[in-house]
């Protein structure tokens, strides 16, 4: 049978990340589906967890008044959703739905960021991992900015 600890180590986030960091980390962490058309989280509600996306895919957007959910990006296999549980205040920036079936892995935010805490180097290799996300995700920003905003020569 399949570990939550060999789901952890198998995943490209976490690739590379020492064993005894993955074992104490999976401690926290459990199997999550979502349907597809499923709210993951809405923008500005509390962040207390992060998702490791296994397979399925998931849109990002904000709440636009008098225009409904805005796609900011769509992210799928091999990434991870929610950075909001690491700082303060704790909220989403963002909201999350599922687009079809996913499968995740959901890791408890509070509980990693006591161990991050407890363990510098784990907390340290943790939040590279998690800025990289934090820059992917502003760069894909920027490309759907210039896309709505270049005119057409």
């Amino acid at each position: 049978m399949i570990t939550t600890y060999d789901l952890l180590a198998a995943h490209p986030f976490l690739a590379g990340l020492r064993p005894p960091h993955l074992e104490r980390l999976s401690r926290w962490a459990c199997r999550t589906p979502f349907r597809a058309g499923v709210r993951i989280f809405e923008e500005n509600g509390r962040a207390d967890r992060f998702w490791l996306i296994r397979s399925g895919s998931v849109n990002l957007d904000i709440r636009a008044p008098g225009r409904g959910d805005l796609i900011v990006e769509t992210i799928g296999p091999g990434t991870v959703l929610g950075w909001s549980w690491l700082f303060p205040p704790y909220r989403w920036h963002f909201g999350a739905a599922a687009v079809d079936p996913v499968l995740s892995i959901a890791i408890d935010g509070p509980a990693t960021r006591a161990l991050c805490d407890a363990e510098p180097e784990f907390g340290y290799e943790l939040t590279k991992r998690l800025m990289a996300v934090v820059v992917d995700r502003m760069q894909a920003t920027r490309m759907r900015l210039l896309d709505l905003y270049t005119v057409p020569t």
